[in-house]
Formats: C-alpha cells, structure tokens, sequence
C-alpha cells in the first residue's frame, strides 16, 4: 500500500526493489538480436496457450537449477501468483505454519487466512538476520506442515548460505514440514557467481518460487513459477484451474528470451548490485545517525536510523521535502528502520542520497 501511493509521486524512487528495469530493445540486445527480431511475434496467434507455460521456457527455467526438468516446473503469474498458489494447495484448517520475519506478507497472511496455526520466527540483527535454527528446530518440533521463509531476505539482504539452507532442510525433514524458499532475488549475491543453490535441489519437499522481476528485471512480464517435486505441480494445477488458466504469449516469448540469456541478464544485475551497494555503504559510512548489517545479496538494505521520529512519519517527510522515497520498517513490522533500495539506476541512487544527507543535517 506505501508503494501503491507514493512510487508514481517520488523524484527519487529508493523504494524500488527490481534490478533497473530492461527496455524491450536492451533485452534483444542482449539477447543477441534487434528489433527486427521482433517480427518473430507476428505469427503468434492470441490463443492461451500452453497451460503450463511453454516447454520452450519451462526448459530455459530449469536450466537455473541443477536437478529440475520441465515437469519439474509451473508457470504463474509473478512470484506473487507462485506463493498463493503454494500456500492454497497446501495449507489447511489447523495446519502449523511456521514464517520467517520480515518477509512478504504473504507468507504468513494467507495460511492465516486458511485458518492455520502461524507460528513466527522473527529475524534478529544480532544473528545478522538469519534464522536461529536452535529456535526453529524448537518450536518445529512437534511437527509442521509448511515452513516459509525468503532467500536472500527482502528487507534485509542477508543470505542464508548453501550451508545453512541443509541444516534447514534437515530441520525441515525431521518436522515432516514442506518448505518454502521465495528466492525472487537468487541470483543477485554479492560474491561467487551470484546465483547460489535452490531449495528445490537440495530437499526433497523443498519449493522454489522465483520470477522475473527483481534479478533478471523484467517486472512488466508478470512471469513467475513454481519449482517442485511433479507430484506437488500436478496438485498446484487443480487449484490453478480457479484462478489461472495461463500466462499471456507474449510474456512466456520474451521471458523464454531473456532466460535462454540468463547469464547475461545476471552479469547486468551483477555489475548494478555490486555497483551500486559500494556507493551505499560508503554513504552509510559517513552517516553517523545510520547503521545497518551490509546485505550479502538482494536488493535492498534494512538501515537503523537515530532519530525521533516513526518510520512512517520519516518516510513521508523525507519524500514531500526532497522527493526521495524509502520503505518505512513499520510496514516490515520493523519499526525504526528504513528499507533503503539500491538496485535503481547508479544516478538515482547517487543523487537521492545526497538530497537524504541534506534531510538528515537539518534534522
């Protein structure tokens, strides 16, 4: 809703938790192509299409993990489409749900809804953001049906390692819990190549939700999916057929485009990342009300600001003075925070960082 009324108004979007999004023509042309390619649309004929989602993308997806084919895979519309229909086909009246905060509301609201009993695991800066398995394995230990949490975390940006992601499956698999791994930003670490293991590939009833807004930049495609044992994708379809029949031709071609391209969809989302949370953290630095644990992937970052203000009133006031928008924590759950995005263009960032700093000394 904070996004909803101020993103069209801001000079300064800070807010934005997409990669710098893709014109069509940058896509073609790193897709190797022009827009004289673009005639490969005109025999297209407007019909739905595949149900699932195209073998041509369903097999570009599944070249992102390392044990996934196509039927392996289910295409949605966005991430936000792939989460509901995981938690709809799974969760049921009085099921335990275990959500690991801060994370999108979805992952806690919609079980809820259901009538389910949500237990939160909630994220601590102490523990630089990531879980506490000893609390998890704890309060898991009766049993679960679903555990649900993102990777790399939005807001915060920590990375769970491939490491940790086992001894979660572990708990997991003790629990006789799913798992829920929301990984919309894999792809976007800040060392190695950038994309680390799917909990598709390393649990057995491990779920992997991704799209393609943040890391490959393609918001404007509402395109995600689901990566899931085939047994769990034949039961998503029965509750897909209430509210899905499939995604529009057009975003299945130039999604298969850009994922047939992958690697170099991600160096771009690379360089910016990289790029752009060097020139984050040197501002911090010079910040003496800031502090904050630097992000390991993602795109945003979760900041501690030394003011007497709420978020939501600091929020406001930074963006009607200067035209520079931030997240307020209070709509995290995080008061005293801000959720800085820094995956905007490099002038945005630069420039909007300095109208803060001037907002700040005259505070």
């Amino acid at each position: 809703m904070w996004m909803n009324e101020w993103e069209t108004k801001c000079a300064f979007n800070l807010a934005e938790t997409c990669v710098s999004s893709l014109r069509i023509e940058e896509l073609l042309r790193l897709s190797g192509l022009n827009r004289d390619d673009l005639s490969a649309l005109l025999p297209l004929k407007m019909t739905y299409g595949d149900i699932k989602g195209s073998d041509r993308l369903r097999s570009a997806i599944s070249k992102l993990y390392t044990n996934q084919d196509i039927d392996n895979i289910l295409i949605t519309h966005g991430t936000i489409g792939a989460n509901m229909l995981v938690h709809k086909t799974l969760v049921e009246p009085r099921d335990t749900v275990i959500s690991v905060v801060p994370t999108y509301q979805q992952h806690y609201s919609i079980p809820e809804s259901i009538g389910a009993d949500i237990q939160i695991l909630k994220l601590k800066e102490a523990h630089g953001w990531l879980p506490d398995l000893r609390a998890l394995r704890d309060i898991s230990k009766d049993g679960a049906k679903l555990i649900a949490l993102t990777n790399p975390n939005n807001p915060t940006g920590a990375l769970i390692s491939d490491e940790m992601l086992s001894e979660i499956a572990e708990i997991a698999r003790e629990a006789g819990a799913w798992l829920l791994c929301d990984e919309v930003y894999r792809g976007t670490n800040q060392e190695g190549s950038g994309l680390g293991k799917s909990i598709a590939d390393i649990y057995e009833k491990g779920i992997s939700t991704a799209g393609m807004s943040k890391a490959f930049s393609l918001a404007g495609l509402r395109l995600g999916w689901i990566t899931a044992p085939k047994e769990f994708i034949e039961d998503v379809m029965i509750h897909r057929d209430y509210d899905t029949i499939s995604v529009g031709l057009i975003d299945d071609h130039f999604a298969a485009l850009a994922l047939e391209n992958h690697d170099r969809l991600l160096d771009r989302s690379k360089r910016i990342t990289r790029d752009n949370l060097a020139t984050l953290e040197a501002w911090i630095n010079k910040e003496t009300r800031l502090t904050w644990i630097k992000p390991k992937a993602g795109t945003t970052a979760l900041v501690k600001y030394d003011l007497p203000m709420l978020s939501y009133d600091f929020c406001t006031a930074l963006l009607k003075k200067t035209g520079v928008m931030f997240t307020p924590g209070s709509a995290l759950g995080m008061e005293g925070y801000v959720r800085v995005g820094y995956a905007n263009s490099p002038k945005i960032l630069r420039d909007g960082l300095v109208r803060v700093s001037e907002f700040l000394a005259s505070h």
